[in-house]
């Protein structure tokens, strides 16, 4: 048993949690992380793939009993109709470019310098966005319009660059359309899953052939932990919101950008 090999994937795991739900770019971090670990377990991009799970249930688990009353109203009620169209017009065109660009993204982009750069201009839009941020009018994701869903949409498909990060691309991206901080986090939250469960079993399928049997306990241990790291970074998000901006994140982003680019160049 190569115990250093699954403290990596410990690691990586918790590193994928807290950080794919954070405006910071958990791809960024996960590319830089295995560069750094050296990390081979069977197949890297496989594990990677599958622990990407972890964190979307953990989001699932949370939102559990509004998905719950999503599913059993949405035949009736017009809020949840509304609700689940916004959802289907905010995840079409990530998923559309996704689908199309998919393999030229994961050739070029995948490098680390290329995360460096996408995590510091990441970084000096939210100081931007946080500068011209006003009162919002929007304050609930149950009043938004059709519009500010492709928007925001719109905005998650900058996101398919690596190191830009999908929540920081959303949750910002609503701030500067209108809406609260805490409507920007939680639609954020809610367009993750249907975007995040596309994606991966998306890739899951192009790198079937990759998995094997033997590499079971390792994404299980990865898998586990990105589900308890997410579900404690997604209740600390809301919590924070409610009386801080994410001026920190930008912060994080700058500094932490700027160090990968020097070191990898």
């Amino acid at each position: 048993m190569d115990t250093l090999l699954y403290l990596k994937a410990l690691l990586l795991g918790i590193i994928e949690g807290l950080t794919e739900f954070l405006p910071i770019s958990s791809t960024g971090h996960l590319i830089i992380a295995e560069d750094l670990l050296g990390f081979n377990g069977g197949s890297p991009k496989t594990f990677t793939i599958v622990i990407q799970l972890g964190a979307i249930l953990a989001v699932c688990w949370h939102y559990r009993a509004k998905l719950f009353n999503l599913a059993r109203t949405l035949p009736s009620d017009s809020r949840s109709q509304c609700f689940a169209l916004n959802l289907l017009i905010a995840f079409a065109p990530a998923a559309a470019l996704g689908w199309l660009f998919h393999n030229t993204i994961k050739e070029y982009l995948f490098t680390p310098p290329n995360v460096a750069i996408a995590l510091v201009l990441g970084g000096l839009v939210i100081l931007w966005i946080e500068r011209r941020y006003h009162t919002p009018r929007i304050e609930s994701v149950d009043q938004m319009h059709w519009t500010d869903a492709l928007k925001i949409g719109l905005c998650q498909a900058v996101s398919l660059i690596p190191g830009t990060s999908r929540a920081g691309a959303t949750i910002m991206g609503g701030m500067f359309f209108g809406l609260s901080r805490r409507a920007a986090t939680e639609f954020s939250f809610f367009l993750a899953i249907p975007t995040m469960f596309a994606a991966t079993l998306y890739d899951l399928y192009k790198n079937w052939d990759a998995l094997h049997s033997q590499d079971i306990f390792l994404i299980a241990l990865g898998f586990g932990a990105a589900f308890i790291s997410a579900l404690l970074a997604v209740k600390a998000l809301l919590a924070f919101v409610s009386n801080h901006s994410f001026r920190v994140f930008a912060y994080y982003r700058i500094i932490f950008g700027a160090l990968v680019f020097i070191y990898f160049w």
